[in-house]
């Protein structure tokens, strides 16, 4: 699992790590590691000797990593020549060392004495940073990341917030980013996290120094399997999980089908549903259990998934109103939400899910849509918090927080791909057949989510993939994380 944690908590444990060690060790690691991490990028295409290496020096320690680093690269053989922001507030030490290596140190953005750059590092700002970049360092990455060279940034690329996965203003696009002793928020949560390309942890001895409980986390591969429910010799559909579904509308009779699917595909027991929508169900899904009036009397299931495609009919409210009022977990997701009461929701003692797309969320917490998707983090916090409930906040990096001030999750699987109408559908079913077997509602939204992106990857292939599409893969996506 990857951990994120906050500004704060990072600085408070190089502190404690610092005063145990030599006077500027520290950097020495992290520009050991981040020297390793260049190699790797100049050998991709060609060799770290004779290639040319430009640094883009801020003014703090991020600048110093960047500037120990050049100097490991040039006694290396490749040419490395360095770019301050702040000539006057450079790193001093990083500056000499890189000097003495054989580098050189450049007076502004013209680099036609310097000719092509086979590698750019980005060491202007660093987890301190606010509000995007200064308009001379803007101008200064404009000049020179607008080539075929790749972009390494330090630690997290500039102008970015890491606490937040805000970008507030000019920010760096990075092809990776090296990040130093943990992960922190902002690379793992959009839009921010658009900017950092692909990522490598450098150890620096910070983990005995960081508290057991992160600010963030993500679901890997192992992670994933180790929740997954698989039936055993004695498991009967009950056992495995019943899921009611109550979804569809004349109007929308494809997502009561595309939850069903979620739900089934997902690995239920088995699936009733609940709605006007029971001959499309049936005729695609004759396994399927209905019934023509309300959910409560359907029958027994574990957990409800309400919502999706239902309309504004008074039988829709009804309907909504019936669900919450079980005492099973509950899944509520598109109409529901808009349809749901916030203090039936808030009073409920069984476990709750709530499955907003941003535009849904800004709804809900009475905000602008741009509010969300500028600031995810704080959004699915704030839902989880004023409704009690977990809130799986979807988007191009989906979050799942809690009510309990557990880690926020941030799901690794997502692919843009999934903009399709009706994915969100095969994902409530699916992340409902999992409450219906037995898994909490944190571990059921983010191992949900995690299987429904791997899925849309399967499915598509790079090529465009619809819903029901997606649905069809989750079992191999299933197998995948097993395997």
């Amino acid at each position: 699992m990857r951990h994120a944690y906050s500004v704060e908590t990072v600085r408070a444990a190089e502190k404690a790590l610092m005063a145990r060690l030599p006077e500027g060790a520290l950097m020495q690691r992290a520009a050991a590691g981040l020297a390793v991490a260049c190699g790797d990028l100049l050998r991709r295409n060609g060799r770290v000797y004779g290639s040319r290496v430009l640094l883009l020096v801020g003014s703090g320690d991020n600048g110093g990593d960047a500037l120990y680093a050049g100097a490991r690269l040039a006694r290396r053989g490749a040419g490395v020549r360095a770019v301050p922001t702040s000539p006057d507030k450079i790193h001093r030490a990083g500056l000499a060392a890189l000097l003495a290596a054989g580098g050189q140190v450049l007076d502004g953005p013209d680099l036609g004495v310097f000719g092509p750059v086979d590698l750019v590092v980005d060491g202007i700002t660093g987890i301190g940073g606010r509000g995007g970049l200064r308009p001379g360092a803007a101008a200064l990455v404009h000049a020179v990341t607008g080539g075929h060279a790749p972009v390494l940034a330090v630690d997290l690329p500039s102008g970015i917030e890491a606490d937040t996965g805000q970008v507030l203003g000019a920010a760096v696009r990075a092809d990776a980013t090296v990040t130093f002793g943990a992960y922190k928020p902002g690379l793992l949560v959009d839009p921010a996290a658009e900017h950092a390309g692909a990522l490598r942890l450098v150890g620096i001895g910070l983990e005995a120094e960081l508290p057991a409980r992160p600010d963030l986390e993500a679901l890997q591969y192992a992670d994933v399997a180790a929740l997954l429910p698989v039936p055993g010799a004695e498991s009967d559909k009950y056992r495995r999980g019943v899921v009611g579904v109550a979804a569809g509308s004349e109007r929308y009779p494809g997502a009561a089908v595309l939850a069903v699917a979620g739900a089934l595909r997902g690995g239920a027991g088995a699936v009733r549903y609940a709605g006007p929508g029971a001959g499309a169900v049936t005729a695609r899904f004759p396994e399927t259990l209905v019934h023509p009036g309300r959910p409560s009397e359907a029958g027994r299931v574990q957990a409800w998934v309400v919502g999706p495609g239902l309309g504004d009919s008074t039988a829709s409210s009804e309907a909504v109103a019936d669900v919450l009022a079980a005492d099973v977990p509950v899944l509520v997701d598109a109409d529901g939400l808009r349809l749901m009461d916030a203090e039936a929701v808030r009073s409920r003692t069984a476990a709750t899910v709530l499955t907003p797309h941003a535009g849904e969320a800004a709804a809900l917490l009475g905000v602008p849509r741009e509010e969300v998707e500028a600031g995810r983090l704080a959004a699915v916090r704030e839902l989880a918090a004023r409704y009690r409930s977990t809130v799986l906040l979807k988007g191009s990096t989906t979050l799942v927080a809690g009510p309990g001030g557990l880690p926020v999750r941030v799901n690794p699987t997502g692919t843009p791909w999934l903009a399709t109408a009706g994915s969100g559908d095969v994902l409530s079913g699916l992340t409902g057949s999992l409450l219906a077997a037995g898994l909490a509602p944190r571990d059921a939204a983010s191992v949900g989510a995690y299987l429904h992106g791997l899925a849309a990857r399967r499915a598509s292939d790079g090529a465009p993939v619809a819903a029901q599409d997606v649905a069809d893969a989750v079992p191999a996506a299933w197998r995948d994380v097993r395997a």
